[in-house]
């Protein structure tokens, strides 16, 4: 708005693997100002810190990319942030705000953020608890083990044990607060809106996603994804998919900014009902989709979008899928499991001097 000063917030990472909870801190973030610029790790400087990424440059660029609460971003960040880049980033780019997470940034005994602190410019922001990369590359490490959490025998396990490291639960609290945060400026579609459906599992909400959903919105004005049920994802997948629960996928999806509504529990076939309620011009799938398991897909569940010729199939603009993240992890397996040993005791530490409890609530 005119007269209503533009305020600029900076934040950085690395981003590999990134989830809800990343996309929650931008969003607290960019609520501390008007503008997010976020600085993106490069490949080079995070393997010379701690080993290589699982995904590249581009992939972790489309993730951030495509969240709707990052304004403007900044690639070839450095992993170790120096107090002379950021003053080269505050200028650059004109920020306010430096913000990062509440845990404390010390590189060589020195806090990367002195210089910000010292001039005013920097906020910290409190970290989404529940979610980590850690914990979800650990629910992946257990893909290899057909089970659920709620199986007896996960119940039983001593909580040393190296497969409760890995649990595969989620220990998010989804809140009708966070899914309404999440929300915040949908609106309906408006008369004559061009409306686009897709619909999926979006398990692991990675670049494959955004590249598609991208894809489907120049279809039309109005996109809607339809986001598939645990019971439903389970049956058709198998193993111990999907490895986020529907809370977890639904923020995920709600983070993008292609998507212009969510239908949550959406069912399997797209019904005439379906169509003419949501008033669905066109029901697009992607060309690569993460096909993983031996379920049931006896039935076409686009039978009827299909007799009504509004179907689509859309060519995926990558090939990436659940499959790439899942072999990248296994073909790294040994190298994955010591890092969350030791990331998973740096987090219990994290909830033991916050909650005197022993692993995140």
């Amino acid at each position: 708005a005119e007269g209503k000063r533009e305020i600029r917030i900076f934040m950085d990472g690395a981003f590999d693997m990134m989830h809800y909870g990343h996309m929650n801190a931008f969003r607290l973030g960019k609520s501390l100002g008007t503008h997010l610029v976020v600085g993106v790790n490069s490949d080079e400087s995070i393997t010379t810190c701690k080993g290589p990424p699982l995904m590249n440059d581009q992939e972790r660029l489309t993730m951030v990319q495509g969240c709707k609460f990052v304004d403007e971003i900044v690639p070839g960040c450095p992993y170790v942030m120096s107090q002379e880049y950021l003053e080269y980033v505050i200028e650059k780019y004109k920020i306010d705000y430096v913000v990062h997470g509440d845990d404390a940034c010390i590189v060589n005994g020195k806090d990367v953020y002195a210089t910000a602190k010292k001039a005013g410019k920097y906020q910290s922001i409190p970290r989404t608890e529940g979610v980590s990369t850690t914990d979800i590359v650990g629910r992946m490490l257990l893909m290899t083990k057909d089970h659920h959490c709620e199986s007896q025998d996960s119940l039983n396990q001593d909580e040393d044990d190296d497969t409760s490291l890995l649990c595969h639960q989620s220990k998010f609290l989804t809140t009708s607060r966070m899914l309404r945060l999440f929300s915040a400026g949908m609106k309906s579609p408006s008369e004559g809106m061009r409306v686009i459906y897709i619909d999926g599992a979006w398990d692991m909400f990675h670049c494959g996603h955004v590249s598609i959903l991208k894809e489907a919105k120049q279809r039309g004005d109005y996109l809607i994804v339809g986001i598939h049920s645990d019971t439903v994802v389970n049956r058709v997948r198998g193993f111990n998919l999907p490895l986020m629960n529907v809370h977890e996928r639904v923020l995920s999806v709600l983070g993008c900014r292609f998507v212009d509504d969510v239908l949550i529990d959406a069912p399997y076939v797209v019904s005439p009902e379906m169509i003419a309620s949501l008033k669905i011009a066109e029901v697009v799938h992607g060309t690569n989709s993460d096909q993983i398991g031996n379920g049931n897909r006896g039935e076409d569940r686009y039978k009827y979008a299909k007799e009504a010729d509004i179907y689509r199939d859309l060519p995926s603009p990558t090939n990436f899928g659940l499959g790439s993240i899942i072999s990248r992890i296994q073909a790294n397996q040994q190298m994955f499991q010591a890092k969350i040993a030791k990331k998973k005791k740096a987090e219990n530490e994290y909830y033991s001097d916050k909650y005197g409890t022993k692993s995140s609530p």
